[in-house]
């Protein structure tokens, strides 16, 4: 029935996983390791986007041509995912989130721009692998975020209309690849990032995931 909310897509990095910071860190340490200074204002100008399109963004600008652009992408995946091993943790809050939307048979998606590797080793580390039914990856799609393609990839998979999904995002990438998509989008920032006036566009926006979960509750009318 097209209004009612059958399904709810969830963003992996930065709303899943606290990763955002290691990205910025793994980023940093391989950009320096090829000779290019790179800040955490940097990071902040591609995020959201598939990572092969940050690094070809990155390479075109500073015309670097002494590695190629995949031995370096694959350089940071590996080196994101020795940190996770490390300081990785989920967000605080999406476990009760994840369960209560399970509790309310509510189905439960997973669309990203990050690579299909991570995309597994991060459900995996998380084990939260059983709460999803479908997970995507915008890895091989002609566009990532803020295309919407990986987000109605992931509803055809659960069998539901867009526009019965409700998308939980970080990014204003992300945002956009929600409504683009048909769906509404409600966004949990980083705190640095909570008062971005884009956000205007988003049909909710929660300090954390605590606040989200009570959104649900009201959103599902179990107040």
């Amino acid at each position: 029935m097209q209004g009612k909310t059958e399904a709810v897509i969830f963003d992996m990095d930065g709303v899943l996983i606290d990763s955002e910071p290691l990205w910025r860190e793994a980023m940093i340490i391989e950009f320096t390791a090829i000779g290019l200074p790179f800040t955490n204002e940097d990071c902040k100008k591609t995020t959201g986007k598939r990572f092969d399109e940050v690094v070809l963004f990155w390479f075109k600008i500073h015309s670097i041509t002494h590695i190629n652009p995949k031995e370096f992408e694959n350089n940071v995946i590996n080196r994101l995912i020795e940190l996770i091993k490390i300081k990785g943790k989920p967000i605080n809050g999406v476990i009760d989130v994840l369960n209560f939307l399970k509790t309310q048979n509510i189905k439960i998606g997973l669309a990203t721009s990050s690579n299909e590797k991570l995309m597994h080793f991060i459900v995996n580390f998380l084990q939260i692998r059983s709460f999803f039914h479908s997970i995507n990856s915008a890895e091989k799609l002609q566009y990532g975020k803020p295309h919407p393609q990986v987000y109605l990839n992931c509803a055809n998979d659960l069998l539901v209309n867009p526009s019965n999904c409700i998308v939980v995002e970080d990014s204003i990438n992300g945002m956009v690849a929600g409504l683009a998509a048909g769906m509404k989008v409600f966004v949990v920032p980083e705190a640095i990032n909570l008062n971005n006036p884009k956000w205007v566009l988003a049909n909710l926006v929660c300090e954390n995931m605590l606040i989200l979960k009570a959104k649900f509750k009201a959103h599902f009318n179990l107040f």
